[in-house]
Formats: C-alpha cells, sequence, structure tokens
C-alpha cells in the first residue's frame, strides 16, 4: 500500500517540478498528491484504527473483570491449609 503511495507522490512531484511558477508548482504538489493521498490513506487505515480499538476494549473489559477463577482457586487453597 505505501509503494503505491510513494510511486503517487513521486509522479506529483515530477509534475510540480514542471509548472511555470514555484507556487504553481507548490499548489500542484498540495492539490495533487498531498491532500487526496492523505485522505484515501486514512479511509484504508480505518479498519485497523477499528481493531486497535475493540482489542483495546476487549483488554481492559478483561482487567475490569478481575483475576477470575484462578485467584479464587489459589485464595481457596491457603484458606484450607
Amino acid at each position: 500500500m505505501y509503494i503505491v503511495a510513494i510511486a503517487w507522490l513521486y509522479v506529483v512531484f515530477m509534475m510540480s517540478i514542471t509548472e511555470q511558477s514555484a507556487i504553481a508548482g507548490i499548489v500542484t504538489f498540495f492539490l495533487y498528491g498531498v491532500f487526496p493521498l492523505t485522505i484515501v490513506l486514512y479511509l484504508m487505515g480505518t479498519p485497523q484504527r477499528k481493531r486497535n480499538r475493540q482489542m483495546k476494549e476487549k483488554l481492559k473489559a478483561a482487567q475490569d473483570a478481575g483475576p477470575g477463577p484462578v485467584g479464587d482457586a489459589s485464595a481457596g487453597n491457603k484458606s484450607e491449609s
């Protein structure tokens, strides 16, 4: 995915250096390259961010639940001895 983004930035860079002025080149680079690319990469990264958020929620729920039956079993063994 990143190789395509790098290739696109290269193409847009080549387009921008052929512009008549430096201002036109900068505008071309940002309007054809940087801004659209950031939008596309953000949208393509959405599923991964969703999976990361769900994983954090699961880990937090597991930590909030407490030690579970393993902690209870060890506490029971100490009282019997």
